[in-house]
Formats: structure tokens, C-alpha cells, sequence
């Protein structure tokens, strides 16, 4: 090693440690993220330093800042966590939510819960239908969507955790956006007793959304759901569209993964694979 990297290398290691400091502080504050000003505070540094590991990390996309500036975790982190955790397990649901989409002509994502929101971890459209504003990466208010309120029908089992999980007020994104915890749960108790969730013109008028959870015992993992135009994805398609979801869906999920199913008196029943 040359003198000159022998001297930079404290400084390349000091920079690679204020970043996972970074990185592993926006993961305990979960999805409301950190000013500048606290994360700081928080790591006892330097807020100009501090700025500059944040926008590199924010190029390359491993934190963001909301609306408020805050910073929070980003994609790419997120994405890597999915992949540690969810890769072996669901990569093999790709082509099957590939041909389920084709065959159904509707948009299919696949997503997981983390913190208050809904992360897409896999998209499959038809050529011949209309995009959505979603993508791989993208995450969204987990009670506004039916891949969201699918995963918390099964894991909050009394209204007191459900609540306490989800402090944030809900966006109203449109007139028949749900915004009142009470009434979200009526929906997710309902959810659990028909086996899917629903989410009817709630983030975008014309535009609804059913949604399965996939179950590792009685822990929800993840959920496909089936995204379209209200008048194709409405109450009077359910039932094909759950029928098709699982005709394609189950017999490829991995060994220990089930799909959610009608219930009776709130007690869980899964299609093994």
C-alpha cells in the first residue's frame, strides 16, 4: 500500500462507519425518518459532514427525504433487506404472477410490510392494459392498499396492537379513501373472514384492488394482489379473480408458504402448496 492510500484509508473507513451508523439509526425511527438536525443529535456528529454521507447515499439511493425533509431509509436499502430476507422464497412466485397477469389481464404485484408502509417487491402487467403509478421499490401507506390491509388482517389479531402499529394519520387521497383506524379494521376483520382484502376507488377513482396473504405458518410473509378499473375488479369479479390468483399462484409457492382462505369466526384456514 502507497503512502497516500495508507493515509486516506482511516478516512475512507471513517466515512463507510458514519454511513451505516446512518443507515442502521433511519432503521430504528422506521418510516416517519429523522431531520438532519436529530439524526445529528442521534449519532454525535457533525450535521454539515453528516449532510454529505446523506447525499451520496441519497444518489444512489439508499435514503430519501419526504415531503417534510426528513430523511428515511430509501429503495435500495429496503430492496436489499427484501432480498436477504424474501429472495429464495419468493423468485419462484415471479413467472406464475407473470402468467396470472396475462391470463387476467390485470396488473399483479407482489409486496411486503415494513413499518407503516407496503413495499412493491415484484410488478407484472399485460401489454394491453393501462399502467399504474406503481413500480418495484415503490412504498406506500400500507392502510390505504389491499396487498397492505391483506398482510395486517393476519398479523394484528386485536384492534389495540393494530393501532398502536399504525400511528401516522392516513391520507386522504380521494372521497372514498378510508382514514379512520375504526373503520380500516371493520375492513381487515371482514378481510380475514372472506380470505382477501379489498380496496375499492380508495387511492385512485376507477381504480380498485383485491389482495391474498401469503401465510408462513400463521405469520403473513408478503401478498399478491390484482390491481384494475373498479368496473373489472369490483365485488361482482371476486370470486373469479381469487379463484384464478390461487389456481396459479398455489401450486408454486415454496414448501412452508400457504395462501389465506375463507375463515369461519375469525379462525385462519390456508390452501397448502
Amino acid at each position: 500500500m502507497g503512502q497516500k492510500e495508507a493515509t486516506d484509508a482511516p478516512l475512507q473507513i471513517a466515512s463507510v462507519n458514519k454511513a451505516l451508523m446512518a443507515l442502521q439509526r433511519l432503521g430504528e425511527v422506521g418510516s416517519d425518518g429523522r431531520a438532519l438536525n436529530r439524526l445529528a443529535a442521534d449519532l454525535g456528529l457533525h450535521k454539515s459532514s453528516l449532510h454529505h454521507t446523506l447525499s451520496a447515499m441519497r444518489l444512489r439511493g439508499f435514503v430519501e427525504q419526504d415531503n417534510c425533509g426528513n430523511y428515511r431509509l430509501g429503495a435500495v436499502a429496503l430492496s436489499l433487506a427484501e432480498s436477504y430476507l424474501h429472495n429464495d422464497s419468493f423468485a419462484a412466485l415471479h413467472e406464475p404472477l407473470n402468467r396470472l397477469s396475462l391470463e387476467i389481464n390485470e396488473i399483479c404485484h407482489l409486496g411486503i410490510l415494513m413499518e407503516e408502509d407496503v413495499i412493491y417487491v415484484h410488478k407484472a402487467f399485460p401489454r394491453k392494459c393501462i399502467n399504474t403509478w406503481s413500480s418495484v421499490g415503490f412504498r406506500n401507506p400500507a392502510l390505504t392498499t389491499a396487498l397492505g390491509r391483506a398482510i395486517a388482517c393476519q398479523k394484528y389479531l386485536d384492534f389495540e396492537s393494530f393501532a398502536l402499529s399504525f400511528p401516522t394519520p392516513i391520507p386522504q387521497r380521494t372521497p372514498h379513501t378510508q382514514v379512520s383506524l375504526k373503520d380500516i379494521w371493520m375492513e381487515l376483520v371482514g378481510a380475514r373472514r372472506r380470505g382477501h382484502a379489498r380496496e375499492t376507488d380508495e387511492y385512485e377513482v376507477g381504480t380498485s384492488c383485491l389482495a391474498v396473504a401469503i401465510l408462513r405458518g400463521h405469520q403473513p410473509m408478503a401478498a399478491i394482489s390484482i390491481t384494475g378499473p373498479t368496473d373489472r375488479v369490483g365485488e361482482r369479479q371476486e370470486l373469479f379473480l381469487m379463484r384464478s390468483l390461487r389456481t396459479y399462484i398455489a401450486p408454486h409457492l415454496p414448501a412452508g408458504l400457504t395462501l389465506q382462505v375463507t375463515t369461519e369466526k375469525g379462525a385462519s384456514r390456508a390452501i397448502l402448496s
